[in-house]
């Protein structure tokens, strides 16, 4: 980690060393002796949720800015989907037919990869959840391409892990759903949505509500698998209804194939940000 100690005031590393050596009395043992940073306890309290909550964007935000990340290509996926080789162990015969995504999703992040390499590797790096199925193929194929990728973990009580193929100095755990999303789009130059569940929809409707709404940029934002995407949401229904606007279905694109997503990204029209450009800064 960066030691950005540059003033001539004693650190706080020596002190908290420092503090774990005293002498062991009933006042030094009590809670309140502890220092206020050091002190697990103090800072899960309640009244601390801001400290917390800017804790957590700081911390990826600024390790992110000291590896030279300057644009992100997001993969939204579910988690659930099988590698080809496991489809077999699919809970259903739907997923076993989706593991064709995670191939795709692998492929498309180690094209992604290797061209950003060609510029020096700081652009379009591959940002996924961290986790198993898609998100994992993501990181899969930014590693094979000998790159780096970022994976944003979060606690939940049944999964996940972080997949192998994330680069450890840009593997990150989250609490807050929403300083964890806030990071999957502040870089984004693209955002790619593969099938998935709960947790892949509720990240890209809130990508697109502040597309539509104008908070972010206008970035390319493209939905892999037609079939399961319209079949899951009836697009054109929600703008006869007009609780969209017909103008809306045009913030995203369908594709099926890495190289179909590579071209829509490189022809997308409207775009709000050009390469090293990051939307929202």
């Amino acid at each position: 980690m960066n030691d950005s100690h540059k003033n001539v005031f004693r650190h706080s590393h020596e002190d908290r060393r420092e503090a774990e050596g005293v002498p062991d009395t009933p006042q030094t043992r009590a809670p309140a002796y502890r220092l206020a940073f050091a002190d697990d306890d103090f800072l899960c309290r309640d009244e601390l949720r801001p400290v917390r909550l800017q804790l957590e964007l700081l911390k990826p935000e600024m390790a992110m800015n000291e590896a030279g990340v300057r644009s992100t290509i997001v993969m939204f996926g579910g988690a659930r989907i099988p590698a080809p080789a496991d489809k077999g162990k699919a809970r259903t015969q739907t997923l076993a037919d989706l593991s064709e995504f995670y191939d795709e999703a692998r492929e498309f992040a180690r094209k992604v990869t290797a061209r950003a390499l060609t510029h020096g590797g700081t652009e379009d790096v591959i940002v996924t959840g961290g986790g198993p199925g898609v998100m994992e193929a993501g990181n899969r194929g930014a590693e094979e391409a000998g790159g780096v990728s970022i994976g944003l973990n979060i606690v939940l009580p049944h999964e996940q892990a972080p997949n192998p193929y994330v680069t450890p100095d840009l593997c990150f755990n989250f609490h807050y759903f929403a300083i964890r999303k806030m990071h999957f789009l502040m870089r984004a130059r693209a955002i790619c949505v593969f099938p998935g569940g709960f947790g892949t929809m509720d990240e890209m409707f809130e990508a697109l509500t502040l597309i539509q709404t104008g908070r972010m940029a206008r970035v390319p934002f493209l939905l892999f698998g037609r079939a399961f995407w319209e079949r899951i949401i009836n697009w054109d229904a929600l703008a006869e209804a007009g609780t969209i606007s017909a103008e809306d279905l045009d913030l995203f694109k369908f594709v099926e194939t890495a190289d179909e997503a590579i071209a829509a990204i490189d022809g997308w029209e409207g775009a709000g940000t050009k390469r090293g450009e990051i939307p929202g800064r």
